[in-house]
């Protein structure tokens, strides 16, 4: 039986804390969808990014991914799903489905770039935490981050489980 060989993206080697190209050729070739959630978009000053320094908005995910460095092309799509709102603490809970784009320009080179699609995915309606949840959430660990990440959770709803947490 022949061995298949193990082949390498030549960008693997070049470490990098933000979502790129490369990274999304990974999950392609793993079969993996290109749909995630943004949990919340933050601006940071000051922050390194491929080796520079500088203010960027940074969009954080629910899923277990690297953060995307958001460029003004990413800012506008969400400002659209955001109902236009150009805030970008209003940007949190957002799905959407990043795409390489191999026309990216960059100092007048082309080069791949990831984007995030002007369709937006349907996100499956999160179900209620209720008290009925209380016991295997606290048997499995879960933080309030946590639990908001699988359910939809009241602020009395939170109060309750901090509560039965701490007896």
């Amino acid at each position: 039986m022949e061995k298949k060989e193990t082949k390498h993206h030549y960008r693997s080697v070049m470490k990098s804390d933000h979502l790129s190209s490369a990274d999304l050729e990974d999950l392609i070739e793993q079969g993996k969808s290109l749909n995630f959630v943004i949990k919340e978009v933050k601006q940071q000053f000051g922050v390194s990014v491929a080796g520079k320094k500088g203010d960027f908005n940074i969009a954080y995910f629910a899923e277990n991914i690297k953060p995307l460095v958001l460029n003004a092309t990413n800012c506008k799509m969400l400002r659209q799903f955001a109902n236009g709102s150009p805030m970008v603490e209003d940007w949190n809970n957002i799905a959407i489905t990043l795409y390489i784009d191999e026309n990216v320009k960059m100092k007048g080179e082309k080069v791949s770039g990831v984007r995030i699609s002007p369709i937006q995915p349907q996100m499956k309606a999160k179900p209620q935490f209720t008290e009925a949840n209380f016991e295997k959430a606290k048997a499995n660990g879960a933080s309030i981050e946590k639990i908001k990440t699988v359910y939809e959770i009241s602020s009395e709803m939170e109060t309750k489980y901090t509560n039965f947490l701490k007896s």
